[in-house]
C-alpha cells in the first residue's frame, strides 16, 4: 500500500456521522453534568462515541477559551494516534493543528492545538514540568477500566490536583461497570467530605452518567474440546467463516506480534489458493510496534469482493473501534506483564483473559448488525475465568513509577493515594533497585543530579542510568544510539517469505562477537553513513528503513535531553576516526557502561547452553534472533525478556565480565544476600 500523509484528506472508511452515534442525544445533559461536578464518570459501550465526541462537545461549549487545552489520555499509543486522526477528520483539520496527539518520541501538536490525545504516561511526564497541569481546563481519562499502571497513577495525581484546582474538570470514561469504584475513589477522602459538608452539599464532587450503547445480539460459539494450537485454530476459523457465513469483516484477537505476523502470512498464503471466482481475504495486522500509517490501514474499506481480517492484540478490545466487524475470533489469552520480586525479572506472559475482557471482545461483533463471536476455548473454560484482570500496578516492576512520583515531589510513595495499593514487596524491590542504580540515597530521597535526570529521561530507569553514566566511560555517542535502537518497539531486520537465510547473512555483516548491542550500533552507523542516501542499501541489507529512520529521530530527542543536562556529545569527524583506531577498547567501555545500568539483568551460561539469572532460579534461553543464540558466553547482561510457550527468552544480549557486576553494583550484589 502506498504511504500517505496523515492530514484531512485521509478519511477512515465506514465512518459513522457524529449525529448517528448513541452519545449525540446526551450532549446537553453531559455538558450540564460536567459543568456542575468536578468529576464525571461516563460509562457506555465501546463504540458509543465517548472518546471522539466528548472532547468536541467540550471544545464547542467554550472549554478551550483562554488558550486552555482539553486532554484525553489513552492507555496505549495506538489508540492516541488513531483516535486523533479520526477526530481531526471530523473537525476538518490536519492532525497537529486544532486536534493533535503526543506519545513517547512523537509529538503532533502545535500552538493551535485545542484537543490533545496523549498516553497516560505522557501526562505524568507533563506533570513533572507543570505539577498542577495548568494548561488543561478538562482532562478525560479514557478506558480507565483497563487499569494500566500509568492510568492508576494519573487517577491518583488528578485526585491530588483537584484539591488545588477546583475549576479543573475530570472525566473518567470506562466501558465496564467499575463506575462505583471510580466514584468512591474520588469522594472517599476524609478532608474532602468535611469541606463538602461545610458547603451543605455532601459528596457533590463526582457523579455517574450512563450512556446506553446501541448493540445488536451476538451469538457465542465455543469449542467442544480445547484447541491444541489456538493460532492455527484461529486461521482455520477465518476460512470456515469465509466459506460458510454471510458478508462482514473479521476481527481476530491474538496475544502478540509474532503470532499476528505468522497468522497474517498463513492467511495470505491460503487465500492465494481460493477459487478465483470466490471473494478474497485481506489480512491486516494491528499491534503496538507498527508505524502510525500501518496502524491506520485497518480503517480503510476493503476492496470490492474482499473480506477484511484484522489480527490484533487486545488493543482492539476497547481502545480502537473498527467499523464493519461482524465476526470476532477470541483466542482466550492476553499477554500481561508479570514481575517476580524475588528474581527482579519482569516478563510478558500469555495468560487467560478475564470474563470482563472476553465480553469486551465479543461486543466488537455487534456494532453494526447481529454478529458472532467464536471463542477458541470451551464453555467450561469460560466459566473458570476470573471476573477481571489483576491491575497492572499489582504485578509490575514499580521502579519507573516510584522514580516519577519522587520527581513529582511525592516522597512518601507508600502514602500516595493509589487506586489499588501495590504489594509492599513490589515497592521494596523497586526502592532497592533505584538505590543500587544511584537514583535514591540512603534516605530514599532522589539524588541530585542523577535521580532527577533519570526521572526526566524518556526511557526506563536502567537505560536512563546507562545513558547518564556514559560520559564517564567515554561512549556517550554510542550509548545514545543503543538506547534509540532498543526503544524502537519494532524489528530492525526484515525478511520476505522464504528469505530468512538471506536476512541472517545480512545481519552477520554487522555482527560483533560480543553480542547484540554492538551489532545494533554497527547497523545504525552503516545506515546513517550509507542507508539514508542510497535507497537500495536497506533493501540489500534487510534493514527496516522506517524503523531505522525512527531510531534516528529518537536518538536526536535523547541527545537533546543530554545537552539540556550539559552533557556534550562529541560526534566530530576526528572523534569518529579516533574510535575506529581503538575499536576494541571502545567496545569494552560500551560493555562496561551497559553493565553499570543493566546489572540487575545479568545471567550466567550453564553447561547445557541455557542461562540462569544471578539467583539461579530461572532458566533463560537466548532468543533465536540474538547473535548469542547457540554461541558460547560466560556472563551476559540482557535488555529484554519474554515468555513464549514454556520457555523464557532473553533478547538484546551482550557478553560481560563477572567482576564488572560487583565493581558497578556493589550495593545490589550485597543487598540481596551476597549474590555471586
Amino acid at each position: 500500500m502506498a504511504d500517505f500523509n496523515l492530514n484531512s484528506t485521509f478519511i477512515p472508511a465506514l465512518h459513522k456521522p457524529a449525529a448517528l452515534l448513541p452519545i449525540a442525544k446526551h450532549r446537553e445533559s453531559l455538558l450540564y453534568v460536567i459543568e456542575e461536578y468536578p468529576v464525571t464518570i461516563v460509562i457506555g459501550q465501546t463504540g458509543s462515541g465517548k472518546t471522539t465526541q466528548i472532547p468536541q462537545f467540550l471544545e464547542s461549549a467554550g472549554w478551550c477559551s483562554d488558550g486552555k487545552l482539553i486532554g484525553v489520555t489513552q492507555p496505549r499509543r495506538v489508540a492516541a494516534t488513531t483516535v486523533a486522526v479520526r477526530v481531526a477528520e471530523e473537525v476538518g483539520c490536519e492532525v497537529g493543528k486544532e486536534v493533535g496527539y503526543s506519545i513517547r518520541f512523537e509529538d503532533a501538536t502545535s500552538s493551535a492545538t485545542r484537543i490533545k490525545f496523549l498516553t497516560d504516561g505522557l501526562l505524568i511526564r507533563e506533570a513533572l514540568v507543570d505539577p498542577l497541569l495548568t494548561r488543561y481546563s478538562a482532562i478525560m481519562v479514557d478506558e480507565a477500566h483497563e487499569r494500566s499502571i500509568s492510568t492508576d497513577v494519573v487517577l491518583g495525581l488528578l485526585k491530588k490536583i483537584k484539591k488545588r484546582r477546583p475549576e479543573l474538570r475530570i472525566i473518567i470514561s470506562s466501558a465496564t461497570l467499575q463506575a462505583e469504584e471510580f466514584l468512591n475513589f474520588f469522594t472517599k477522602s476524609a478532608d474532602e467530605k468535611v469541606s463538602d459538608d461545610r458547603d451543605g452539599a455532601s459528596n457533590q464532587t463526582a457523579t455517574i452518567v450512563s450512556l446506553e450503547g446501541r448493540t445488536y445480539p451476538i451469538d457465542m460459539l465455543y469449542l467442544e474440546s480445547p484447541a491444541e494450537d489456538y493460532v492455527e485454530k484461529a486461521v482455520d476459523t477465518v476460512f470456515n467463516i469465509h466459506s460458510q457465513e454471510g458478508p462482514g469483516d473479521i476481527l481476530v484477537f491474538l496475544t502478540g506480534r509474532e503470532e499476528i505476523d505468522y497468522a497474517v502470512q498463513a492467511v495470505s498464503e491460503r487465500a492465494a489458493d481460493l477459487d478465483s471466482r470466490a471473494d478474497s481475504l485481506q489480512p491486516l495486522p494491528l499491534y503496538a510496534g507498527l508505524s502510525t500509517e500501518q496502524q491506520l490501514y485497518i480503517f480503510d474499506k476493503a476492496p470490492e469482493k474482499t473480506r477484511k481480517v484484522v489480527f490484533s492484540t487486545n488493543i482492539s478490545e476497547a481502545s480502537v473501534t473498527i467499523d464493519g466487524i461482524v465476526f470476532v475470533i477470541d483466542c482466550g489469552f492476553v499477554k500481561q506483564r508479570a514481575y517476580d520480586p524475588k528474581t527482579g525479572i519482569e516478563m510478558l506472559t500469555a495468560t487467560p483473559v478475564s470474563k470482563a475482557s472476553a465480553s469486551q471482545r465479543a461486543g466488537r461483533a455487534g456494532r453494526t448488525k447481529p454478529g458472532k463471536c467464536f471463542r477458541l476455548y470451551t464453555e467450561d473454560s469460560y466459566q473458570a475465568l476470573p471476573e477481571a484482570n489483576t491491575p497492572e500496578i499489582q504485578r509490575s516492576n514499580l521502579a519507573p513509577v516510584i522514580l516519577q512520583l519522587k520527581a513529582l515531589g511525592i516522597d512518601n510513595v507508600a502514602r500516595f493515594d493509589f487506586f489499588s495499593p501495590p504489594p509492599a514487596e513490589l515497592m521494596t524491590k523497586a526502592l532497592e533497585l533505584l538505590y543500587a542504580l544511584g537514583a535514591l540515597d540512603e534516605y530514599a530521597k532522589l539524588t541530585r543530579p542523577l535521580g532527577f535526570r533519570m526521572a526526566e529521561l524518556a526511557v526506563e530507569p536502567m537505560m536512563a542510568k546507562t545513558l547518564l553514566a556514559s560520559p564517564s566511560f567515554g561512549c556517550t555517542s554510542e550509548i545514545l544510539t543503543i538506547a534509540a535502537m532498543t526503544s524502537l518497539n519494532a524489528n530492525v531486520w526484515f525478511h520476505h517469505d522464504g528469505e530468512r537465510k538471506k536476512m541472517e547473512t545480512s545481519r552477520r555483516k554487522f555482527a560483533v562477537e560480543e553480542g547484540d548491542h554492538l551489532t545494533l550500533l554497527n547497523a545504525y552507523q552503516a545506515f546513517v553513513t550509507k542507508g539514508r542516501k542510497e535507497s537500495k542499501f536497506c533493501h540489500e541489507n534487510n534493514l527496516n528503513y522506517k524503523a531505522m529512520s525512527r531510531a534516528v529521530s529518537i536518538r536526536a530527542q535523547l541527545k537533546r535531553y543530554l545537552e539540556r543536562f550539559n552533557i556534550s556529545v562529541d560526534e566530530s569527524l576526528a572523534a569518529n576516526q579516533q574510535q575506529q583506531q581503538d575499536a576494541a577498547r571502545k567496545a569494552e567501555q560500551i560493555r562496561r557502561c551497559l553493565t553499570s545500568g543493566y546489572f540487575a539483568h545479568a545471567a550466567r551460561m550453564q553447561p547445557d547452553g541455557t542461562f540462569r539469572n544471578v539467583e539461579g532460579g530461572t532458566v533463560l534461553h537466548a532468543h533465536p534472533t540474538s547473535l548469542l543464540f547457540n554461541r558460547k558466553a560466560d556472563w551476559v547482561v540482557f535488555h529484554d525478556i519474554m515468555q513464549t510457550g514454556d520457555k523464557t527468552f532473553i533478547r538484546d544480549i551482550t557478553k560481560i565480565e563477572k567482576g564488572w557486576l560487583v565493581e558497578y553494583a556493589p550495593e545490589y550484589y550485597n543487598l540481596s544476600g551476597g549474590r555471586s
